[in-house]
């Protein structure tokens, strides 16, 4: 039996050999790398639309805000809450307060179409109508252009990600919207979260403009400190006049990314599950090739004494190689292609659109890498046993 140190200097004989002979096959070793390397974009590119997704929604709120809507409700849209309501929530202790008084915002939340740039067709765009707190309850709200619009007036301010996404939202535009038309008068950005895809304006212009009366979707109020929310949410719950539910603001965002992430990553895993099922077949076919091509080599070595592990290795080792410069080669084109494009989707809670930039995080690149070592060692596994299985008499008789 071979020592450990000569095993070792086996393995690397016949691996730097195999390496170098690479050039011999590159036709079938650059198939092989192509086929994993558009698994791998294919992959890390799907996967990037659902991270982007989840981090504008984690992005989303904060936990020093609290979200009331009515019980029952699942989302915003399908929410009501009455003026008289939402003045009754905004006297409750644990609100914290402003030189105005609590900083409560009772909010109206529409659905308006616009066209998209890209392709002009209309999409579902939210548009929110806010009371005079609003800007110091969603306090990470900042104005990049123009101004704050004034109450009582016919103005709105955009996000800067429906700016970008549809047509019609520049400052200094006009937009008809039910009733009224409106002059945009800002943007705002919203520290890279779902605001950043609305449009904001007066709740009461708002209210007058679709004939809502004095009635709103949910109060967003800011709390005196994050761990105020239990005893607020006990005290509105129980309180016999109001029928609601307390959320805090950033677990209600969190949550409602939930659907599109998981529909997203599942069929993304799934069209690279099928992908990569051709690639390891591949993969077989350019080392059995590879094997076949070495047959007078591997059958030397063994002659010589090299033991049938070195060889095993040094297949694997070739094809765990080709597979991850094809995914190294796959994961920076998604890259390239993908990382920081905007784009929008709708939230199926809101029926909304919602837009994001994808995301093509280390954390994808290292899945990326991780699936091509195993197509490229499954691939490798069955080529290996046969070379090293391979009767030394039988494959000398070729030389």
């Amino acid at each position: 039996m071979a020592s450990p140190l000569n095993w070792f200097s086996q393995v690397i004989s016949v691996v730097k050999f195999s390496i170098l002979t690479v050039p011999q096959r590159k036709g079938s070793a650059a198939a092989s790398a192509v086929g994993t390397a558009g698994v791998v974009g294919v992959l890390v590119g799907v996967l990037s639309i659902a991270q982007g997704f989840r981090a504008v929604m984690s992005n989303s709120g904060d936990p020093g805000v609290a979200m009331v809507m009515r019980s029952g409700s699942d989302s915003e849209m399908m929410s009501v809450i009455l003026g008289n309501e939402s003045r009754i929530i905004a006297d409750f202790p644990g609100i914290a307060r402003g030189p105005d008084g609590p900083l409560a915002s009772a909010e109206l939340f529409v659905v308006i179409n616009l066209p998209k740039r890209s392709t002009g067709t209309d999409a579902n765009v939210p548009m929110r109508g806010l009371d005079a707190s609003a800007f110091q309850v969603h306090s990470e709200v900042k104005i990049l252009e123009g101004r704050r619009f004034e109450a009582g007036r016919n103005e709105i301010i955009v996000g800067r990600g429906a700016l970008i996404e549809f047509a019609g939202l520049e400052l200094g535009s006009k937009l008809q919207v039910g009733r009224n038309e409106w002059t945009v008068v800002g943007v705002f950005s919203a520290g890279g979260g779902i605001s950043e895809s609305e449009i904001w304006t007066d709740a009461a212009v708002l209210q007058d403009a679709y004939q809502r009366g004095n009635s709103f979707q949910s109060v967003f109020v800011r709390l005196t400190s994050p761990a105020a929310l239990q005893p607020f949410k006990d005290a509105l719950t129980t309180d016999p006049r109001l029928n609601v539910k307390v959320v805090r603001q950033n677990e209600y965002y969190a949550e409602q990314s939930t659907m599109l992430y998981n529909l997203v990553t599942g069929l993304g895993s799934l069209i690279a599950g099928l992908m990569g099922v051709g690639a390891i077949f591949g993969a077989l076919n350019t080392m059995y090739t590879a094997v076949s091509a070495r047959t007078r080599e591997i059958a030397t070595l063994r002659a010589l004494g090299f033991g049938g592990g070195p060889v095993v290795v040094s297949v694997l080792f070739e094809s765990l190689l080709l597979s991850l410069v094809g995914g190294a080669i796959g994961a920076g084109l998604a890259y390239a292609l993908f990382d920081g494009f905007r784009a929008s989707t709708l939230n199926w809670q809101s029926f909304s659109q919602v837009t994001f930039a994808f995301a093509v995080t280390p954390q994808l690149l290292v899945q990326g890498a991780v699936y091509a070592a195993l197509i490229g060692l499954l691939g490798g596994l069955f080529p290996a046993i046969r070379a090293a299985r391979m009767p030394v008499a039988a494959a000398l008789r070729e030389l």
